[in-house]
C-alpha cells in the first residue's frame, strides 16, 4: 500500500510548487511531496516505485460540471462510462449535473448516483441537485436533505430559473447552508427558437439565432440577486463579453460570484456552424470573435475561477439530424487539457501553473472540495494525481474517446498533452 513516483516535474498550484522531485503515497494518502520526498525514510521500501522520466505530475482535475445521463439516458452515458472518460482526461473529481430523467430532486436519486459511482470506483463523483423539484421551475427542491446526502451545490443546468423570486430564494437558502446555487444564463423568451449565436453569421445562413442579450439579462438578474441576499452564485459556461465584463465589476465590488468557461467557448466561433454540423451545435452557443478574446482575456487577468467541461454526451439519433431539431451539447472530459495546453498555455494566454490551477485548486475551492482535500498534494491530502507527457501528441478520434459518445467538435485535431496515467487515493485508474 506503498507508492514511490520519482523523477517527476511536479506541478501543485495549492502549494505553489514547480519542481523535479517525487511523491510519496502511503494508504492512499499524500505521505510526502518535494525535491526531497525520495529520501523521506518512509520511502525506503515502497512496494510500488515509479520513475516518471520527468514528466509532469499534478493533483487530479476537478471538473464542476458534467451530465453522465444516469439515470434515464444510459444510452448516451452511464456514471461508469462517464467516470471513465473522466479518469482518461486525467480528472479524479466531477460534479454531475441533475438533469437525469428523473431529475435529481431527492434523496433517493442522490443515494443512487452515488451508489453506482461507487460500484465504478474510477472518480470522486459528486451530485449537483435540482433548484427546483422536476427542474420546473417553480417550487424549490429540499435544499438541506440533499446536501445531507451529498449535494455539493444546486443548479437547474439546462434551464434557467427564470421565476426571479425563486432565484431569490434559492440563493438566501443556499447562502445559510454555504452551499453555490450554479445558474444556467439564458432568458428563454430572448432566445426564442434560436440554435445559434445572434449575429452576422447566423444572419447569412438564414438560421434563428440566440443573442448575446439571453444570457446577458440574466447573469445582471441574478447578480443583483446575489448581491440582496448574499448567496454564492456560481455562473456556469459563460460565453459573452458583457457577461464577463459585469462578473469582473462584481467581484471588484465584493460580491460572492464565481464563473467558470468551457474548452469549447475558447477554442471555437459561430463561423464554425457554416458546416452545419450539429458537433458545433451547443447551449451556450459558440460565440463570435470578439466574445472568444473576451473569454481569454477573462482567463488572463482572474476574472474566471474554473475551466469546465460541460461534458454532455448525445447519440447519432440526437445529432445525426437537421440542424435546427439536433440536441445541444458536446463532449469534452478527454479534450480539455490538450485544448488548454494548445490554446491557453502554447498560445501565451495563461502559464502553465496557472491552467493547472484552473483545472485542479480554483475549481475544488468554488465547491468548497478543497475542505475535502481534493485539488490539491498536500500531505494528508488524498492521493489523486495525474500523469501527464507534455511532449506526446494525441489524436482526437473515436479509439481515444472513451465516453459512450462521440459527439465532439474536435474529430481529427491533434493536440499536445497525452495523459499517460492517472490515480484516484493511491489507486491507478487509467493508463
Amino acid at each position: 500500500m506503498s507508492l514511490l513516483i520519482k523523477n517527476a516535474r511536479l506541478l501543485d498550484p495549492s502549494q505553489s510548487l514547480d519542481a523535479l522531485g517525487a511523491l510519496l503515497v502511503l494508504e492512499g494518502v499524500v505521505a510526502a511531496i518535494g525535491p526531497d520526498a525520495e529520501r523521506d525514510p518512509l520511502s525506503v521500501g515502497a512496494e510500488e516505485v515509479l520513475d516518471a522520466g520527468g514528466k509532469l505530475l499534478t493533483p487530479g482535475f476537478v471538473d464542476l460540471h458534467v451530465h453522465f445521463r444516469e439515470p434515464g439516458q444510459s444510452r448516451k452515458e452511464t456514471i461508469e462510462t462517464g467516470s471513465r472518460a473522466a479518469v482518461a482526461g486525467g480528472f479524479t473529481t466531477v460534479c454531475a449535473m441533475p438533469n437525469t430523467r428523473p431529475a435529481n430532486d431527492s434523496v433517493a436519486i442522490t443515494e443512487m448516483m452515488l451508489t453506482r459511482a461507487n460500484k465504478a470506483g474510477l472518480c470522486r463523483y459528486f451530485p449537483i441537485g435540482a433548484v427546483t423539484k422536476g427542474l420546473e421551475g417553480e417550487e424549490l427542491a429540499d435544499f438541506g436533505t440533499l446536501k445531507e446526502a451529498g449535494c455539493v451545490a444546486f443548479s437547474d443546468d439546462g434551464l434557467p430559473v427564470m421565476n426571479a423570486e425563486v432565484m431569490r430564494r434559492a440563493l438566501e437558502y443556499t447562502a445559510w447552508l454555504k452551499v453555490p446555487v450554479v445558474a444556467h444564463e439564458e432568458d428563454k423568451h430572448l432566445a426564442g427558437k434560436g440554435y445559434m449565436h445572434e449575429g452576422a453569421v447566423s444572419a447569412s445562413l438564414g438560421c434563428l439565432g440566440i443573442p448575446s442579450a439571453a444570457e446577458e439579462a440574466m447573469v445582471a438578474r441574478d447578480l443583483v440577486l446575489a448581491e440582496h441576499t448574499g448567496g454564492h452564485l456560481h455562473l456556469a459556461h459563460i460565453s459573452t463579453a458583457g457577461s464577463l465584463r459585469m462578473i469582473r465589476e462584481a467581484k471588484a465590488r465584493g460580491l460572492h460570484v464565481t464563473c467558470e468557461v468551457t474548452p469549447h467557448h475558447f477554442a471555437l466561433t459561430d463561423k464554425e456552424l457554416m458546416r452545419f454540423d450539429s458537433d458545433y451545435k451547443m447551449n451556450p452557443p459558440l460565440r463570435s470573435d470578439a466574445d472568444l478574446a473576451a473569454v481569454l482575456e477573462a482567463l488572463a487577468d482572474g476574472t474566471v475561477d474554473a475551466i469546465a467541461t460541460d461534458h454532455a454526451p448525445h447519440g447519432w439519433d440526437d445529432k445525426e439530424v437537421e440542424l435546427p431539431i439536433a440536441a445541444f451539447g458536446v463532449i469534452g472530459l478527454e479534450t480539455a487539457l490538450p485544448l488548454t495546453l494548445e490554446l491557453l498555455v502554447n498560445k501565451g494566454v495563461i502559464t502553465l501553473a496557472k491552467a493547472i490551477a484552473l483545472l485542479t485548486w480554483e475549481p475544488a475551492k468554488v465547491f468548497h472540495l478543497d475542505e475535502k482535500g481534493l485539488g490539491t498534494l498536500r500531505p494528508g491530502s488524498p492521493a489523486d494525481f495525474t500523469l501527464v507527457d507534455l511532449d506526446a501528441k494525441i489524436q482526437v478520434d473515436r479509439a481515444f474517446i472513451q465516453s459512450r459518445s462521440y459527439n465532439t467538435p474536435f474529430k481529427g485535431w491533434e493536440l499536445p498533452g497525452k495523459v499517460v496515467g492517472t490515480w484516484m487515493g493511491g489507486k491507478r485508474v487509467w493508463g
